[in-house]
């Protein structure tokens, strides 16, 4: 016990998996946790209500191990591996078989990713080679905590889910979830690749999945392959940043699209202006607090007093309208313009008009269009921890220009459908 009583001391805030090991260092038993230190200091403070079998594993115990993880998926996911390999004495006893749940990786030439309960492997219709040879992983207790699991991997590693070999009206190709491989949009080899990655990560080796991303980014960047590097860029990104708040009060919605982003307490709100030739032109403001898309904050604006191709009168004519609201809608830390140098001069003269102190910056592609240029305003410091990472800069960009794309789109097709009408 006494190792235990000194374990409790360190263990850390973070989220994780932890073991609790017998005299001859046995593993009893593993759990996850969103919060380490406070999930096992529950097992000898009374908080833990479920009864003898916890108060035996308590007394059983000898020692503690943890093993910290980057996010609360990692958790749920090596939680599970550590399961089927140790097959500890109660995680396994008093435990109905039927219960639980497993991620099966079909054996087919574009491979699913299914969830099944353990009864299912004994259907008739689950008795071919696509499913007997296929790769399993769990065993898991919950099947919404996996379902919240697969839609967060499915936005890194796209893949082909539904029976027919067709993607003929699919919504996840129309949006992005799968890669399109019966329209050959991927190769076999392409989409292999993603499937082994996805097996890399169920297994609990994110290391190892990041080693061999970073690998094939440098060996595509040699290449000159740009597109195809840049794509493992943000999987290695989304990976590293994995925004898993479903997973730890599965009561609220997950969050999908750019990855936790900024200091914990900061606002940022970023701007674009779309438009075809200065017609239809619109603005969006995007806003993420505390690291996370703010949606309900989201902002979208008619340019009403330029006219023609003017998009630095146009971002002037937004940010005017947005500061008459900072009561109402909330100060930001940091405001990102999309556009170059004549951005972030006209932001400076309308801050000295309106004696406005908040940190502007522009943001743009470089001429290359490989790189991000930066543009600071000469008037205000603004704090490095803001902008230390470019592409973390350059996602709230194109969130900001997906929403602008979106609405001028929609006037568009508005005012179509108007004048086509009899």
């Amino acid at each position: 016990m006494k190792n235990i009583e000194q374990k409790l001391k360190k263990l850390p805030k973070t989220p994780g998996v932890y073991k609790f090991l017998d005299v001859q260092k046995n593993i009893l038993y593993v759990g996850k946790a969103t919060s380490l230190r406070d999930r096992v200091r529950q097992y000898f403070s009374g908080q833990d209500t479920r009864g003898q079998r916890i108060e035996k594993l308590v007394v059983e115990s000898d020692d503690i191990s943890v093993v910290e993880t980057d996010s609360v998926l990692e958790a749920l996911l090596l939680e599970a591996e550590l399961i089927k390999q140790c097959q500890p004495k109660y995680n396994i006893e008093g435990k109905d078989d039927k219960s639980f749940s497993y991620f099966v990786i079909t054996h087919e030439e574009f491979p699913r990713v299914l969830i099944m309960h353990k009864t299912d492997f004994n259907k008739e219709k689950y008795q071919t080679p696509i499913y007997k040879k296929g790769k399993i992983f769990g065993p898991y207790t919950s099947r919404d905590q996996m379902q919240i699991a697969l839609k967060i991997i499915r936005k890194i590693f796209p893949f082909h889910n539904r029976n027919e070999k067709s993607e003929k009206g699919c919504l996840s190709y129309q949006i992005g979830l799968c890669p399109g491989p019966y329209t050959g949009a991927i190769t076999v080899s392409e989409y292999k690749r993603n499937m082994r990655n996805i097996s890399l990560f169920l297994s609990g080796r994110k290391k190892k999945l990041l080693k061999d991303l970073n690998r094939d980014m440098k060996k595509y960047a040699k290449e000159e392959e740009f597109e195809k590097a840049d794509k493992i860029k943000k999987q290695i990104f989304a990976l590293e940043h994995i925004n898993d708040i479903a997973l730890i009060n599965k009561s609220e919605g997950p969050t999908f699209g750019i990855p936790k982003v900024g200091p914990s307490d900061a606002r940022f709100e970023a701007y674009d202006i779309s438009h075809i030739s200065g017609e239809y032109m619109v603005a969006s403001m995007v806003v993420f607090a505390g690291g996370m898309p703010d949606k309900k904050s989201y902002r979208k604006f008619k340019i009403k007093a330029v006219s023609g191709i003017n998009d630095v009168g146009a971002m002037r004519e937004v940010l005017a309208r947005r500061l008459n609201h900072l009561e109402d809608w909330g100060v930001p830390d940091l405001i990102i313009l999309d556009g170059g140098k004549g951005h972030i001069n006209m932001a400076d003269d309308l801050w000295q008009k309106l004696n406005i102190r908040i940190p502007v910056i522009a943001v743009a592609k470089g001429p290359t269009r490989k790189k991000l240029d930066i543009y600071r305003s000469e008037l205000i410091n603004i704090d490095n921890k803001f902008i230390k990472d470019k592409f973390v800069i350059e996602n709230l960009r194109e969130e900001a220009h997906r929403f602008a794309i979106n609405y001028h789109k929609q006037l568009r097709d508005k005012d179509l459908m108007t004048n086509c009408e009899l």
